[in-house]
């Protein structure tokens, strides 16, 4: 899979994308990440990336010019269309809400490419003509896509095939699909139930007993069956505490 960072800021990659999974992922060929410098895509000597807004307001908005050239560039030339198999996603904090099964959908795709805004935004041309996804990755606003970008990444890059040591561990983590009731305040109470997307049940490692708090006791019983009941108890648990939005969304569905 292949992933293109389109930004004003290139050497801030250097770093981020050479650690852990991603970095792993990359020497296996897996992936591979380029970063594109926004800048060489102008045509005026100060490599003009931004400008006023029309209409007033405060701050300076990314022209469209360069970003359209650096992605269709990217693409084979003026007036290139993305394949199916390929992703422009422009980073907004305006953007449709970055989540897991987004990450499922692009880890799918054979490209991605990122458009990291900048200043006060990014030309709305570049969303309505250029973009297929417009996401963030939360209400709260960042002074750019690069951070936002690189998240994606590696949430992108742990469900390719081969890039975890062990591929069950994207599965059973926060956000995956676990089999719940389909009224949450009736917590296996029944035998109906539908995938929802729960936050990871609680986990527990060695000493089994420290500072006095000790380890669930089904956790070292032996008990499979009993094991898995309490995780997926414990989860929904969780979920209620600490997201009850995904508990409510699922209710009203």
């Amino acid at each position: 899979m292949r992933f293109d960072l389109i930004t004003i800021f290139p050497e801030f990659f250097v770093g981020p994308l050479d650690h852990g999974i991603v970095r792993r992922a990359a020497e296996a060929r897996l992936i591979e990440t380029h970063v594109h410098d926004l800048r060489a895509f102008t045509s005026d000597r100060h490599r003009t990336v931004d400008d006023r807004p029309f209409g007033g307001g405060e701050g300076m908005v990314l022209k469209p010019a360069p970003i359209f050239d650096a992605v269709e560039s990217l693409l084979g030339g003026e007036g290139a269309k993305p394949p199916a198999d390929t992703a422009i996603v422009l980073l907004s904090a305006a953007g449709k809400l970055f989540r897991q099964s987004t990450a499922r959908r692009l880890a799918g795709l054979k490209r991605v490419i990122l458009l990291c805004g900048r200043y006060e935004g990014v030309d709305e041309r570049v969303a309505e003509h250029l973009a297929t996804d417009e996401l963030s990755i939360g209400d709260f606003v960042l002074s750019g896509g690069e951070l936002p970008a690189t998240m994606i990444i590696d949430a992108v890059t742990r469900l390719i095939p081969g890039a975890l040591g062990n591929q069950d561990s994207a599965v059973n983590e926060s956000f995956s699909a676990i089999e719940i009731p389909v009224e949450p305040q009736a917590i296996f109470a029944n035998h109906q139930s539908q995938p929802a997307a729960l936050l990871d049940y609680p986990h527990y490692t060695r000493p089994q007993s420290f500072r006095g708090w000790d380890v669930p006791e089904v956790l070292v019983g032996g008990n499979h069956e009993q094991i898995r009941r309490w995780r997926r108890e414990r989860a929904v648990e969780k979920t209620r505490r600490n997201r009850p939005d995904l508990l409510a969304s699922q209710a009203q569905q």
